[in-house]
């Protein structure tokens, strides 16, 4: 078997309003939401439609993980979320309140917009130039 990035683990705040944003505010689908204890879940999320990679969200277990919420990449865009169709996605964005950081955009590479999810992690939405 060829080997695949499965899954990302993403720092949140609290498992109920990460998923609340994540369902509602980006239409993603919960794959799994288990107790492990009564501090942990394992809570994975994916965009519709998608086979590919998933997030595990992954509540701040000490005060060095809170330190990482919504900045683990130092500010750089961390997530890259694909569309087949860019209008009906950014105006979801748009309907929904997300915080768009940098305006669309049509680069050599696709149209591209950078958003904030709920912590401040920056997420590229593109439609790849075909």
């Amino acid at each position: 078997m060829p080997q695949e990035i499965a899954q990302m683990a993403l720092v949140v705040k609290d498992y109920d309003e990460a998923i609340e944003f994540y369902l509602n505010k980006l239409k993603f689908r919960l794959i799994e939401d288990t107790v492990l204890s009564e501090t942990k879940r394992w809570v994975v999320i994916a965009p519709p439609g998608s086979n590919g990679c998933r997030l595990l969200l992954a509540k701040a277990a000490n005060p060095e993980q809170a330190t990482r919420i919504g900045n683990q990449t130092g500010g750089r865009v961390f997530l890259f979320l694909y569309t087949d169709n860019f209008q009906r996605d950014f105006q979801n964005l748009v309907e929904h309140n997300v915080e768009i950081i940098r305006q669309p955009s049509i680069e050599t590479y696709g149209t591209v917009a950078v958003f904030a999810d709920l912590y401040g992690n920056l997420w590229d939405l593109i439609e790849p130039s075909h």
